[in-house]
């Protein structure tokens, strides 16, 4: 009899935890149990202020395909400025659920996920900024290889029901990013069930739970720290 899906992501987890054994590397196993990455849209108003965007009331959506998940643990290569413009760092809570989701109920929502970490949302915002002018889909600009930067996914249960969750990025020792979820418009559980009615999600998907203020450019040779909680990770930019 062949393993349920979350199952097997629970399995593929463990099994390349590190000394710390709430930590599991992203390795290729890992990547392939990724589906899809939702991720969402102005879900820190402040996040929404500081791009004239107007603040949502209902989650907004959109998704980068598996091809565009990179490991924090290689360095991150922008796609080339002289043809593409700049790209634009989003640090972002990460969840991986490890069952599956369907017109979910919050506690249904409380019991899929099976991995938490931080992650990067990058974007070729000038030429996102095109491309909404003219009123085409931005998947160019959200979808490109290496796309998705993810950490190393850590055991849910170190961060209790989810309402404050810190979590920072910094550049070259500079504070950029200061997350809390308790600043989210729509926090994890609510915004995992809500998700599941728009479409199902399946073990393995990642959700990218929004970006807090300060987002900004990415240079060649700057050094990107992660940190979240007692966890820490760095990472350099091509």
């Amino acid at each position: 009899m062949s393993q349920s899906p979350s199952i097997s992501l629970v399995d593929t987890i463990a099994a390349s935890v590190k000394d710390d054994a709430s930590i599991a590397t992203i390795n290729d196993s890992v990547r392939e149990s990724i589906g899809k990455v939702i991720c969402v849209g102005r879900n820190y108003a402040e996040h929404a202020r500081e791009l004239g965007n107007e603040i949502p009331k209902s989650p907004i959506l959109f998704m980068k395909p598996a091809s565009s998940v990179v490991s924090v643990h290689n360095d991150i290569v922008r796609p080339n400025p002289a043809l593409y413009g700049d790209t634009h760092y989003e640090a972002e809570l990460c969840i991986q659920l490890a069952a599956d989701l369907s017109a979910a109920t919050i506690e249904q929502a409380k019991q899929a996920i099976g991995g938490v970490t931080l992650g990067l949302d990058l974007t070729l915002r000038d030429l996102q900024s095109k491309l909404k002018e003219k009123g085409h889909p931005w998947e160019r600009a959200k979808c490109f290889d290496g796309a998705c930067v993810l950490a190393d996914w850590i055991d849910p249960q170190a961060f209790g029901d989810f309402c404050h969750v810190e979590y920072q990025l910094y550049i070259n020792d500079e504070l950029k990013q200061d997350g809390d979820s308790a600043l989210m418009l729509f926090p994890v559980y609510e915004l995992l069930a809500e998700i599941s009615h728009a479409f199902s999600l399946q073990a393995g998907d990642v959700i990218m739970t929004g970006t807090p203020s300060g987002v900004g450019v990415l240079q060649a040779a700057d050094t990107l720290t992660f940190k979240l909680r007692t966890h820490e990770w760095q990472v350099q930019v091509r």
